[in-house]
């Protein structure tokens, strides 16, 4: 089996990632590539709703500022283990919301400790082909997240996660798109963006279904 094609969309909470990776992976199905979107998180909002029904203000609170980040790491390696195999063994390829970086972001901006374990561990899965990071301010990320209804997040914080992605090693090879723009112009240039990494790609993408 070979190694899947993966394109991987990051961002801080609120940037769009999610409604960007499912609406990339129909478009591509729609263009003949066989696609399939994948979600790989770490289960905070569930960890924050189980906190707050036991009377805790959210999931670090409940298990702790050791034990959290290992739980959360721990999810998400799962969940990005799942995709790897699924992509290879359906052939499919990729569509990430969320990869390896989003961790070690989480974990800078709130000032966990065991970053480098957790990088070294996530060092065994595949980096994507094609990066794609949404830059979107603090306000309309905040914003964005109010709207769901599901959490909320600070600015602070906000800004403590695009501080640490523009820190990154990596973040200079990343694709940077506005993810301030409305949905549709954000769609639009992903799409210009992904034109020549999957024209340089043809080769390897999946065929489209029968």
């Amino acid at each position: 089996m070979g190694r899947p094609v993966m394109i991987a969309l990051i961002g801080v909470d609120g940037s769009g990632k999610t409604t960007q990776a499912k609406a990339l992976a129909a478009r591509l199905r729609e263009r003949g590539v066989r696609a399939r979107y994948f979600e790989n998180a770490g289960g905070r909002p569930l960890w924050n709703r189980l906190a707050r029904a036991l009377g805790r203000p959210d999931g670090v609170a409940l298990f702790g500022r050791t034990l959290y980040p290992a739980l959360e790491a721990t999810v998400r390696a799962a969940a990005m283990a799942r995709t790897v195999a699924v992509a290879r063994l359906t052939g499919r390829a990729a569509v990430l919301d969320r990869w390896t970086w989003c961790q070690d972001v989480i974990m800078a901006a709130r000032g966990d400790r065991g970053r480098r374990v957790v990088r070294a561990a996530y060092a065994v899965f595949p980096r994507p082909a094609v990066v794609c990071f949404l830059a979107t301010s603090p306000e309309v990320a905040r914003l964005r997240v109010a709207a769901r209804g599901i959490d909320t997040e600070e600015p602070a914080h906000l800004r403590a996660l695009d501080a640490a992605y523009r820190a990154l090693s990596d973040f200079g090879t990343f694709t940077v798109l506005d993810g301030d723009r409305a949905p549709a112009e954000v769609a639009a240039a992903l799409d210009a963006a992904l034109d020549t990494a999957l024209t340089t790609l043809a080769t390897t993408l999946p065929p489209p279904d029968a």
